[in-house]
Parts: C-alpha cells; sequence; structure tokens
C-alpha cells in the first residue's frame, strides 16, 4: 500500500502575534511589517517553492479580554492585536503565486451570507480557483458586543446558525447559476441566458434572502470548506459540511482519537472516511545539526512570552488565569463552556495548574514542537501521519521568514526523497489539488443538494 503523502498548510494571520506569542521581538522576525504588501508576496512565494498546498489565514472579531479583565497585555505583546483582514490579503499573494491555495477564516455568523457569497466567488474567480473558507462561529463576547450584541450566543447555536447560513451560501454558490448560464455570445448579444439564472429565496430562522447571486460562477463555485469545531456539536457540523478539519493534539494518540471521531461522524453523515482531509497544527524548528537546532529553540524561547499565552488561553477558555496562584487547577468543574472547549477539555483531562500551562508555553503557544534535524523532524512528521491517521499539518509561525524558509529548504527536500511529498503540483483548483476529484463539490456532499436543477 502507498504511503500517505503529507499535506501542509502554513498557518497565519494578518497580525504580529499569533500563536508562538513574543516571537515579534525577536532580532530576525518580521512579522511587524505585517501591514506592507511585500510581506505577504514574499511569504506567498517561498511557500509556493516549497510546494504548500494553502496558506490558512485565522482570524477573530474581537479582542481578547478576559486575561486580567483588560487587553493590557494582548495591547503590549500584540496578542493578535492589532488584526487586519485576511481576505485583503488574497489578490495580491494570488498575483504572485500561480498553484498556492488561500484558506480564509470568516465567522459564518457575523457576515450576511449574500454580501460574503459575492465576495468570495470574486476571489475564487481572481484566483483560479484557489480559494479555501475556514468556517468559524465565533467564542468572544466582545466580538458580540462589538457587532452589536449583547453577549455570545450558545455555543451549540451558533452552530445551529452556522448550519442555516451554510444552506442559503449553497443555494447562491451552486442554484442561482446553472453551468451554461453564461454563453458570451458578442454576436447574439447574450452574455448570460436569463432562463438559466434564477433568484434565490430563502426564508428560514435566521436568514431571510431573495435575490439572485451576483457573481457567475467560479471555477469552484463552493470554496474548499475549512472548520476547526472539535466538540460534539463541532464534529457533527464538521460531518456535514468541512471537506478539510483542523484539530488540535497534543500527542499521536490524541491526533488518532480525534480523526477517527471524525471519520465515524463522516460515515454517520453519508460520506466516505477520506472525504475528509484532517490536520494538525504543529511549530517545527529544524537545524543543520541537533545542536543547531537546539540551540535555535532555546534562542526563540528567551524571546517568548508565556503570559501572553496565558492571555490567549483565557480568552479561548473564558476563564481569567491572571486571579489564580501558581499551583491551582485551571479548570474547575466538569461542565460545558461557552468558549473553545477542545482546550477546555485537554486541562481538564490533565488536570493542569496555572503553573503547568505556563510550562507548556514556552514558546509562547501550546502546539506540540519538533526540534531538530531534517531527518529526524521528518520521522517524527511521518509517524504523526501514520499513528495519528492524519493528512496533514498547519505549520505555525515562529521567526517569520526563516521559519518557512527553513523548512522548506531542509525539511520538504527530506520529505521528497521518502516520497511522502510532492515534487509537482497536481491540479488547476485548491480542491482538485487537494482531492483529485474535479473543481467542484459533488454528492454525497450536502452542497450538491442546491444544484441548478439538471446540472
Amino acid at each position: 500500500m502507498p504511503k500517505k503523502e503529507i499535506r501542509l498548510n502554513a498557518f497565519s494571520m494578518n497580525c504580529i502575534g499569533h500563536i508562538n506569542h513574543g516571537l515579534w521581538t525577536h532580532p530576525q522576525d518580521r512579522s511587524s511589517d505585517y501591514n506592507t504588501i511585500g510581506y505577504w508576496t514574499n511569504l506567498a512565494q517561498t511557500l509556493e517553492r516549497g510546494l504548500f498546498d494553502a496558506i490558512f489565514l485565522a482570524d477573530i472579531l474581537g479582542v481578547y479580554d478576559v486575561y486580567g479583565g483588560s487587553v493590557d497585555v494582548p495591547l503590549r505583546e500584540s496578542v493578535q492585536l492589532p488584526v487586519n483582514d485576511p481576505m485583503m490579503l488574497v489578490s495580491a499573494m494570488a498575483a504572485t503565486t500561480r498553484h498556492l491555495g488561500f484558506g480564509v477564516t470568516v465567522n459564518a455568523n457575523a457576515e450576511p451570507p449574500y454580501l460574503f457569497a459575492r465576495r468570495m466567488s470574486t476571489l475564487d474567480h481572481l484566483t483560479g480557483g484557489r480559494m479555501g473558507w475556514n468556517i468559524v462561529t465565533g467564542y468572544l463576547d466582545s466580538a458580540a458586543r462589538a457587532i452589536g450584541q449583547s453577549a455570545m450566543t450558545g455555543h451549540d447555536d451558533r452552530y445551529d446558525q452556522a448550519d442555516e447560513a451554510l444552506e442559503l451560501l449553497y443555494r447562491l454558490w451552486e442554484g442561482s447559476w446553472a453551468d451554461d448560464a453564461v454563453r458570451a455570445d458578442k454576436q447574439g448579444r447574450i452574455y448570460a441566458d436569463p432562463a438559466r439564472v434564477r433568484t434565490i429565496d430563502h426564508q428560514g430562522t435566521f436568514y431571510q434572502s431573495q435575490g439572485y447571486h451576483l457573481s457567475e460562477p467560479s471555477p469552484q463555485r463552493t470554496p474548499v470548506l475549512f472548520q476547526a469545531g472539535s466538540s460534539e456539536k463541532g464534529r457533527a457540523f464538521a460531518a456535514r459540511h468541512a471537506e478539510c478539519i483542523f484539530i488540535s493534539a497534543t500527542d499521536r494518540k490524541a491526533a488518532q482519537r480525534a480523526s477517527r471521531l471524525l471519520r465515524a461522524e463522516a460515515i454517520k453523515a453519508g460520506r466516505q472516511p477520506d472525504d475528509i482531509k484532517i490536520f494538525v497544527a504543529i511549530n517545527v524548528i529544524p537545524g543543520l545539526t541537533e545542536m543547531d537546532a537546539q540551540e535555535k529553540y532555546a534562542d526563540y524561547c528567551r524571546y517568548a512570552s508565556p503570559e501572553a499565552g496565558l492571555a490567549h488561553f483565557s480568552a479561548g477558555s473564558g476563564i481569567d488565569l491572571e486571579s489564580l496562584a501558581l499551583d491551582d487547577p485551571i479548570i474547575k468543574d466538569s461542565g460545558k463552556g461557552n468558549a473553545i472547549q477542545s482546550g477546555v477539555q485537554t486541562a481538564r483531562e490533565r488536570g493542569w495548574t496555572k503553573r503547568d500551562l505556563l510550562t507548556s508555553l514556552a514558546l509562547g503557544g501550546r502546539y506540540p514542537t519538533l526540534v531538530g534535524t531534517a531527518s529526524a523532524i521528518a520521522d517524527e512528521l511521518e509517524a504523526w501521519i501514520d499513528e495519528g491517521e492524519i493528512d496533514g499539518f498547519n505549520l505555525t509561525r515562529t521567526v517569520v521568514p526563516e521559519c518557512y524558509e527553513e523548512f522548506v529548504d531542509l525539511v520538504i527536500p527530506e520529505l521528497q526523497s521518502r516520497g511522502r511529498y510532492k515534487t509537482v503540483y497536481q491540479g488547476d483548483t485548491l480542491r482538485s489539488s487537494l482531492f483529485g476529484n474535479g473543481d467542484r463539490l459533488t454528492r454525497p456532499h450536502v452542497a450538491a443538494n442546491w444544484r441548478f436543477p439538471g446540472d
């Protein structure tokens, strides 16, 4: 049986401090150039040189104000603040690349679906079909207040609303224009055939919309669908909608458990286990020698901010960690919260104290960290794929741009020599490149139910 080919996304955000907090202070780091076009186009070209599948751009709409009840630490340490719009980056990066995909995080419940549908179709056109959407439902009360709500709605209710938003979006992307609607007939003076374009009438619990999708069909129509929910409700949502699922796992066994749960959910939803690709976030610090890699890791840790990591965790868990003593347990009850349940569950299962969490935040973030030679790192990546039963990795930022440049120069050739990584891009669109089954979503995916009649 052939070995599974490893998939790779670069995990980033349109801000200075993303996951590994404090590293923007490293002398070699260029994250503070995030608000320049050159920063992003250079990164995109590096990633395409390394044959990355996509750059996965995270996003939030609020601020991390739980730790100490303020944004003092997020402002001082730039913990995802300031943060700019991720969608604005895509056109510039697409213009300087030919194959790299773009996974953009957008809150399904904060965007009017009718307007979002056009923006995403526009980018799918401009990129030649390289767009992906990371579907999130939000978790920050600060974001809810900022957009006019008194507080964030309940965890499960957010998924119900997102499920309806997806139905409306599928109707717009897949069902408003027929495949043959665009004729572009200059002689006959018919650009689009009126008989092959129809209005969408949606009257639901959360959304009411009546109108035509304003964009003609883009190469993929529906962008590649990413999702990161790992709660019971999140897994069911992913099984119905997601093509690529992002999980957090502290080790290979945890990855295996999560992967098996997700693939079982996909089967219950009428899909095949391989209809979804599962990605784990990971830090990689490679070196020419083991000593070189270890020295680099120690150097990075000197600039990292574990306290900024606490502020990030506080926002995700809804727990003010500043108020806890070092040996206080982080999670004191077993109930479900209204924030990110995966991090809370891990802390509960492991009985973490504040001291334990600080130890895990040596690099400023909590994702697994691989340090070593290209060969040693390749060994570990292969083990995660095979034992964790995953498909690939979201490679996080540490010190930019060297973290991606060194991975491309050192680790990629090693993986290629083992037959675990592609040597050329396959397919013209992001979906065809990832799955090899064409550009469009087809049955049994639920989006196909909304296609224009006869298509």
